[in-house]
């Protein structure tokens, strides 16, 4: 009897069965800031009253505070991991270099180091431009090496990327090591004087 309102002199039934009162109840509660309770009709001095209070306040607390914080609480939830995980990318793109994947400790021996080696030999905009470069050319006129890059980006492979790698890091590696040595001839010499 809560849920009939009065249509110009007939009656508008809002709960006929539970399929109709399952609609309402989402359709009106959810809708209404103080729950069901503001979208049926008041049950003052009804017999009902005490049992539909206890239903109100239920709703109330059941549906509109604890269901909706709920949802709140994952979409929320769900924006901090994007953050989170934005965050990560910025963080990787500022101490990682994107080509070779090094980090940035690693060139900042020397001064300038990372920002040289990212703007001057892994500058991605070099990689691009190549990339467009063998789409653009002809291919009867590729080399070697600029078939098998593009080989490569046709099957989606990055095998050619140089993961790792870096010239400054090679050419430490490949240079001659007269220092080391000499000191080391200088403690053979030593130790073969005492």
């Amino acid at each position: 009897k809560f849920y009939e309102k009065e249509v110009d002199g007939g009656s508008d039934p809002k709960c006929n069965n539970m399929l109709t009162c399952f609609a309402f109840h989402m359709y009106a509660g959810l809708r209404s800031g103080g729950g069901i309770g503001d979208s049926i009709k008041d049950p003052d001095g009804d017999e009902y009253e005490v049992a539909r209070m206890v239903f109100d306040i239920t709703f109330f607390f059941f549906v509109i505070i604890i269901l909706l914080a709920i949802i709140q609480g994952l979409i929320i939830d769900s924006f901090g991991e994007l953050r989170d995980r934005e965050e990560e990318v910025k963080s990787d793109d500022e101490t990682k270099c994107f080509i070779c994947g090094i980090g940035k400790e690693r060139f900042d021996v020397t001064p300038h180091g990372f920002q040289l080696h990212v703007e001057k030999e892994h500058n991605i905009s070099n990689y691009l431009f190549l990339f467009m470069y063998l789409f653009t050319k002809d291919s009867t006129e590729h080399t070697g090496q600029e078939s098998y890059i593009l080989e490569n980006l046709r099957a989606m492979k990055l095998d050619f990327f140089p993961v790792g790698a870096a010239f400054k890091f090679n050419s430490e590696d490949h240079s001659p090591s007269g220092s080391h040595c000499g000191s080391s001839a200088q403690t053979s010499s030593q130790g073969g004087s005492s």
